[in-house]
């Protein structure tokens, strides 16, 4: 009984002192080589002509026929659609006939006015000449003839109010000339500005009048046909699109923290879900001047010249974007899961004797380039160290731990 007693006791004392040890944390570890690195940034954006032609609706109107189909490649000049224009027409003949009428009313104001009402004054104002000459007659004989006291004084006063009366009708009739003079040259800059107007008009209604027969502006591919035979075409509507497909640049979305590493000539790859195995080459072109709102993000709009000689991306697809920001060959490499951050300094932690127990050494490391995975190490470590990785562990210097080296 007492052996067995003392044995319980022993058991009792070892299972305490192995439950208060602390067991020694597990960590994957990885060893450090040299590699090429790639520093990019990852993002999205949309394909667009570089000269896109967009050919809309000046007029509300239908379309009667159509002569092209979306994707076509065609020539400048090229006849594509036709809009009903019996309206325009009608309109273009009446703003004729306007134009007509005014320039008319323009010739004679700028004749002196109306030839009639011009000749009727003239004569009135011979009229008036003629009175006051026989007026003036008048008087000076009776002057006479009352100095000769042949004539009463009181023939000479009638005599002289008559001379006054027609000298204030010639008067009258001289500023009733100048005031129409006046009026027929206001006259000619009124019709001058009515006739300007006019043509305007017509101008502006041709214009519309050619608008319902779309021809091709340029040789190129007619990448946007949305209408059809009888489709009503409202003022703005899109018609057609053409643009040469071999020049297309991409719009890349660039969040607003990658924006300042950013400069034209930079290498960029464009790749499109729908062709999987195809990738196109284009470089940075016009760096963003501004961030604007994009869905959820914070975005600079990056245009990147794209070559597209086989005319396979097509325009307002969405496409994946690799911008190459740098490129390293055979640099030291370090997962970014292995890396530290603490304030300005960066740390790996360097597994000192690598055996089933081993110890964890912090060591500051300075940085390069990076790509998602990996960052480059200027200096701080060697190639053939290991060091952990430790993503389920907070280390410390001079800790113990398990090594787990990774399958």
């Amino acid at each position: 009984m007492w052996l067995y007693a003392g044995l319980s006791l022993a058991a009792i004392v070892t299972i305490f002192l192995l439950s208060a040890r602390r067991p020694v944390p597990r960590v994957e570890v990885v060893t450090v080589v040299r590699g090429n690195l790639s520093a990019v940034i990852p993002t999205n954006g949309k394909v667009e002509p570089v000269e896109p032609f967009e050919m809309r609706a000046l007029i509300p109107s239908h379309v009667v026929r159509t002569h092209a189909i979306e994707g076509q490649a065609v020539k400048k000049g090229q006849l594509l659609i036709e809009l009903d224009n019996a309206q325009i027409r009608a309109e273009v003949a009446h703003a004729q006939e306007e134009l007509v009428a005014k320039k008319d009313a323009l010739g004679i104001a700028n004749s002196g006015g109306s030839a009639t009402q011009l000749a009727q004054i003239d004569s009135d104002i011979r009229k008036a000449d003629l009175d006051h000459a026989r007026q003036q007659e008048n008087v000076t004989a009776l002057e006479k003839l009352v100095a000769q006291q042949a004539a009463t004084q009181q023939e000479l006063t009638v005599a002289r109010a008559n001379l006054a009366r027609s000298e204030t009708d010639q008067r009258r009739l001289q500023t009733e000339k100048a005031e129409f003079v006046r009026q027929a040259k206001l006259d000619v800059d009124r019709q001058s500005l009515l006739v300007q107007q006019a043509q305007d008009n017509l101008r502006d209604l041709e214009e519309k009048a050619r608008s319902t027969r779309i021809t091709a502006p340029v040789d190129g591919t007619l990448y946007a046909f949305p209408l059809r035979a009888n489709d009503a075409a409202k003022p703005g509507d899109l018609l057609a699109a053409v643009a040469d497909l071999r020049r297309i640049r991409v719009r890349a979305f660039i969040d607003e923290p990658e924006l300042g590493k950013l400069v034209p000539g930079q290498s960029v790859e464009i790749t499109w879900d729908a062709l999987p195995n195809r990738k196109w080459a284009g470089t940075t072109e016009q760096i963003p001047r501004q961030v604007v709102p994009h869905g959820t993000r914070s975005v600079g709009e990056l245009l990147c010249t794209v070559n597209n000689d086989d005319q396979r991306l097509i325009p307002n697809t969405n496409v994946n974007v690799r911008i190459e920001l740098d490129q390293r060959k055979s640099v030291v490499l370090v997962p970014r899961g292995a890396l530290v951050f603490d304030g300005a300094q960066r740390f790996v932690f360097v597994v000192q004797d690598a055996n089933a127990s081993a110890v964890l050494h912090k060591q500051e490391v300075h940085l390069g380039i990076s790509d998602a995975t990996n960052f480059e190490v200027v200096s701080g470590l060697n190639t053939g160290e290991i060091i952990a990785l430790p993503t389920n562990l907070e280390p410390k210097d001079g800790m113990r731990v398990r090594v787990i080296r990774p399958e």
